[in-house]
């Protein structure tokens, strides 16, 4: 929703670099201008390069250039990787009381 009150400006986009501008609020936050390069992966508000999840502004860009948004999300959090991870069986573990007994005590050491 926010990236679509964002204003885009094209400046190279062979290079994809783009300027986006936030729109002022109501408590007197935004109007801020940000530096966006596509082919860097790099947003000068940093949130790209520090989450690796797209933010709002190359939203924006994505929008006003028709790319798609799935191709600047790490392959990491796609549907495919979710699928994979979960589709295992997964087995609930037994209560303590059907645990086997070890043959050695564990001590813990408190440091003070």
């Amino acid at each position: 929703m926010k990236s679509r009150e964002h204003k885009v400006t094209t400046y190279n986009p062979r290079e994809g670099i783009y300027m986006v501008k936030s729109p002022i609020r109501v408590s007197a936050t935004g109007n801020n201008v940000y530096t966006l390069q596509l082919n860097n992966k790099s947003c000068s508000c940093g949130k790209w390069q520090t989450y690796t999840l797209p933010c709002s502004h190359i939203l924006a860009v994505c929008r006003e250039n028709g790319s798609r948004t799935d191709t600047y999300v790490p392959e990491i959090y796609s549907r495919q990787t979710y699928r994979r991870t979960y589709q295992a069986n997964f087995h609930p573990v037994l209560s303590e009381n059907f645990w086997r007994d070890v043959p050695f005590n564990l001590t813990f050491y408190l440091q003070t």
